[in-house]
């Protein structure tokens, strides 16, 4: 079967405790959270459960450990509707696990990366690429052997005329080095938030940062801002678009979410104003509920919030 889109990088158990107190002090005292939820976490997988919720035909290349944390993933995936007969299940290290601290609008996020650094580009099966028009990677910084392969990969896949596209998200050491300038040489479309953007152009205001990552190499850049919706740097430059209004529930994956519109849009055809809304709408409507999988939207509901706002 001919795929729309691959997207590669990480998947693992979130434990979302959401109202959670000012100050966790240690010396054993139990404190009370006001809600908890286990779901899908990894800006992979819930980015790849997303596109599969709008429709798009998705496959998902990660690593998990064998393990019940690594089946509740798989398991997770597959109910979505996501491909996941090429993930590599490693018996001798364990899936990664995340606990997410929600107060508020804001979140702390603890992962254990588990066997997430040992992901490779030699994982992803050479065939994948003659049979999607797209990949996408996520997590960057949390996979550094994916990392380092990621240039020669990707001009591969666009020489066969795949596209591609990068969200890094965080990098827990702060650094924001690694040689991403490679990987993003050979990115099509790059999808960082406006803190990781402001990182990595090395501060600046949201429109210049993305403009200095854009380079001259024409590549898409498209910056999420949250409420704030989001700011694309085109060859005619910037083009920005406000998002609806939201109650939030949760906000953890919303940003995967947003990836998943935004490309399943460009793979329609739509043009990028029109890809931006689609996602700002998938972005706003994945808070509805806790965790980063249990309120993506589907393509109507998008287009309706799109309509809405």
């Amino acid at each position: 079967m001919k795929l729309d889109l691959v997207v590669v990088g990480d998947a693992n158990p979130d434990v979302v405790l959401s109202g959670v107190p000012d100050e966790m002090p240690y010396g054993q005292r139990e404190r009370l959270a006001d809600a908890g939820a286990l779901t899908l976490g990894g800006s992979a997988a819930i980015t790849a459960c997303g596109a599969a919720r709008l429709g798009l035909r998705t496959a998902f290349v990660g690593r998990v450990g064998d393990d019940p944390a690594g089946r509740f993933c798989l398991d997770a995936l597959r109910d979505r509707g996501v491909d996941v007969s090429h993930c590599t299940v490693d018996p001798s290290v364990p899936t990664a696990l995340t606990v997410v601290l929600v107060k508020g609008g804001d979140r702390a996020i603890l992962t254990a990366p588990g066997c997430l650094p040992l992901l490779d580009v030699d994982d992803v099966d050479p065939a994948l690429g003659l049979r999607t028009r797209h990949v996408h990677v996520s997590s960057y910084y949390l996979q550094p052997r994916l990392a380092a392969g990621l240039p020669a990969w990707f001009a591969r896949l666009r020489a066969g005329g795949v596209t591609t596209s990068l969200d890094t998200n965080d990098d827990p050491s702060g650094r924001w080095a690694g040689g991403i300038a490679a990987a993003l040489a050979q990115t099509d479309i790059f999808l960082p938030n406006e803190d990781e953007a402001l990182a990595l152009a090395g501060g600046g205001d949201v429109a210049a940062a993305a403009r200095s990552l854009a380079g001259r190499s024409g590549r898409l850049v498209v910056v999420k801002r949250g409420a704030r919706g989001a700011l694309a740097w085109t060859a005619d430059g910037p083009i920005t678009v406000s998002a609806p209004p939201a109650n939030p529930v949760d906000t953890v994956g919303a940003g995967d979410s947003f990836n998943a519109g935004f490309l399943a849009a460009r793979l329609g055809g739509a043009d990028i104003a029109a890809g931006l809304r689609l996602a700002v709408a998938c972005g706003a409507l994945s808070t509805r509920a806790a965790g980063g999988t249990a309120a993506q939207a589907t393509l109507a509901e998008a287009r309706g919030e799109m309509s809405d706002g």
